[in-house]
Order: structure tokens, then sequence, then C-alpha cells
């Protein structure tokens, strides 16, 4: 297979595209969860409210219930005590007129009834209570069906499920949820250079950083990936890795290995074994990033990133979290907007990720601070920021209090 046929150097929108086609094709069958493990999963279907919440007139004080019919007009009232109820079933038939009930939060509002009075405007005097002030017509009630109304919209398919959607789907006493199949990912270094950390460093070789940058990345989205050992500069070693990772994952993620040097093994193996879907992407820093199906490597795809650990993290950000999104039938992320913080001068062609530190001007808008640390290289920068500043294609100057695109990790 020549490199003219599949994309090569293509936009980061049409890298995104792509993505979304391969991923749509690729979606990941649903399965059904008890509403205990449904946190943080992706939802596969719309879930409709099977009742009204709450389901029935409730006090929303501890006070008395009480018709309103019975209040004077100005001053105080004074009713007789006819009974009590409490959170739980009802255990007061009704109230009559002049009468009223002690009532306390979350309990039902007991048949003719209309209002609450809080505990603190009456005053018990034996077997009557005396209201101390006139208060509205249908104060401190919850009326039924308030919040949700029967066969309302609980929760969209493609929304991550928090920790509020899940307990508004409890209160409705759901106890399972349909949600997609979480992928399966391993992850790979490549590079005879590699040495893990707490080992002996010889010349020219370096620590282990991706992995446990990939790692965390992945396990932040929810997912439980798998690190395998790391790949030798050996084109055999690695396709019998690649293979065996192709057979079991739904993703097989590289790092290292995918530019055009002489020890850059992937894309030659993937270009002879899968189908590339494009191989290098016009950003700054991870422009040789290659997404593929595994072919005779198995049924996997392989998202091959580049082998410096700044473009890791931005095309991992950029690139391969679109992509398992994608696979799990995840709604669009919200965009997040900051205004820059300095000025900043881009100075290439290819669309920018740049470092940069989220902060709050005086006017409570969001800022971002780009770093000058740059470099592909500078893993201290990219751990001192906690954003990736989206910066267009074409060279140009960036004022200070710019409006850019920002990407929070």
């Amino acid at each position: 297979m020549t490199v003219d046929a599949f994309p090569l150097r293509i936009s980061y929108a049409d890298a995104l595209a792509t993505i979304a086609r391969v991923a749509g094709q690729r979606r990941l069958a649903p399965e059904h969860v008890a509403i205990a493990r449904a946190h943080g999963r992706v939802l596969a279907a719309d879930v409709l409210a099977p009742m009204a919440t709450p389901a029935f007139d409730n006090s929303a004080m501890d006070g008395f219930a009480l018709r309103h019919a019975d209040l004077a007009a100005s001053g105080a009232s004074v009713l007789s005590l006819c009974g009590e109820q409490f959170a739980g079933p009802a255990t007061v038939a009704a109230v009559g007129a002049g009468e009223c009930a002690r009532i306390t939060t979350g309990a039902p509002l007991p048949p003719g009834t209309d209002t609450v009075v809080m505990k603190e405007h009456a005053m018990e005097e034996g077997a009557r209570v005396r209201i101390l002030e006139p208060v509205a017509a249908g104060r401190n009630v919850r009326r039924r069906g308030e919040d949700v109304r029967e066969g309302d919209l609980l929760a969209a398919a493609g929304e991550v499920l928090a920790p509020a959607r899940v307990a508004l789907l409890a209160a409705q006493g759901i106890a399972s949820v349909a949600v997609a199949r979480r992928p399966t990912v391993a992850v790979f270094s490549t590079g005879d250079e590699l040495v893990e950390p707490g080992l002996p460093l010889a010349h020219g070789q370096v620590y282990n950083s991706n992995r446990e940058l990939l790692m965390g990345l992945l396990r932040a989205e929810g997912l439980e990936p798998v690190a395998w050992p790391t790949l030798p500069d050996d084109p055999a070693a690695i396709e019998s890795a690649l293979r065996h990772a192709g057979e079991a994952f739904d993703l097989v993620l590289t790092c290292g290995g995918v530019s055009a040097g002489e020890k850059d093994h992937l894309p030659a193996l993937l270009q002879r074994r899968g189908k590339v879907h494009f191989w290098k992407v016009r950003m700054r820093p991870g422009m040789p990033v290659l997404l593929a199906d595994g072919g005779t490597l198995g049924p996997a795809l392989f998202l091959c990133l580049p082998g410096n650990p700044v473009s890791v993290l931005a095309t991992c950000l950029a690139l391969a979290r679109p992509l398992l999104d994608g696979l799990q039938g995840r709604a669009a992320r919200r965009t997040w907007r900051a205004r820059l913080a300095a000025p900043w001068h881009k100075r290439h062609e290819r669309l920018e990720f740049l470092r940069g530190r989220l902060g709050s001007g005086a006017d409570g808008g969001l800022l971002v601070e780009p770093d000058p640390a740059d470099g592909s290289h500078r893993m201290r920068a990219a751990a001192d920021a906690d954003a990736l500043i989206v910066l267009g294609e074409g060279e140009r100057d960036y004022a200070a209090g710019e409006v850019v695109e920002v990407l929070p990790y």
C-alpha cells in the first residue's frame, strides 16, 4: 500500500470527522447495569419518567397543615388540633373546617388541607393552635409533579451520568439503565531507550513517563486500561505484541515509533496488515499520529501517538478522547473558552495546542495564561498547566484578552 492510498497530513477538523465516522461504525453495544453502578457511564437510551415527583402533595416545612379559608384576613387565628402527620403512610383521615394537623417536612398533605404554616409562626395552646399571622394560600406545600411529570425526559442518550442525574433516576424508582459498554484499551510505549522508573538509567536512556500519562488520562475517563510491556525497536516483536492486543481489546493505543525514522516501524506495519484511515495531522505538537483498523492484527482500532510526552498529552486529549467518546455514543462535550491573559505570537502554520493555566479575572471571567515553554519535550510546562489552548491554523498574533478555545485537563 502506498502512502497516497490514505489521507496524509490532514487538518485537525478532517481528523475529527474521520474519527467520528470510524467510531460511529464501531459503536459499542449497550449493556444494562444496576443504578448503583451507573455513575460516570454513558447512557445508551433515553429514560422517561415512570411517575410524577413529588408523587403526592407534601409539606415543605415542619408546622401545621390547614385550610387557608379558615385563616382570618388579618391578625391571629385559632384552630383545633385534630391529629399529626409524619413522613410516611397517611395517619390523618381528613381535616375539617376550623381544624389543623401537626405535620413534618415531606409528610403527605392531609385531605382537606391546602396550606402549611411554619411551626415558628404558630403557638400550641393545649388542644388548640394559635396561628400568629396570615399566610398566602398554598404556602409551604410541594405540589404533586412540580419537579417531574410522568413521561418527562429524565436523561438523554449520550449523556454521562453524573451523581445528581443518577439520584434523579433513583428517585423515580429506576433500578437499572442501559449504558454503553466501556471500551477496553491496551496501552503500549515503544523504544529501546525507555527504562522503567526506579531502575538505573544509562547514558542515552530516558524513563518511561508516557505510560503513566496515558494510564492516568484514560482512568480519568472512567476506563480501566491495561499497560503492556514496552515494545522494543524490533518489527517482529512489535507485530507479535500488537496482534495479541488487537485480538483482545477494542482500542490499542501506542506512543512512539510512528514517525518516518528508521526505527518507526508502526506506519509500515499498519499499512501492510491493516487499513490506515489517516497518518499525520496538521497539529502541533503531535503531527505524526496514525489511526488504523487492525486488519490481520485483529478487530481492534489502532491509534498510534507520537513519542514526545507533550505530544502524547495533546493527541490523547484532542484525538483519543473523541475516539473513545464516539465508541460509546457520548454526546458532544461542552466547549470551553477563555480570554488570553497575555499576548502570543503563533509562528507556524499548523493548528496548535499550547499549554496554559486557567484562572479568573477581576470581572470573574475565565482567563488562560500561555506557557512560553512550548516544546513537545517540555513536560514540566505541561505539568504546571491545566489546559491546552487551541490556536487555529496559520501564523498570527493573538492579543491579550482575545477569546480562545481551551481543553481543560
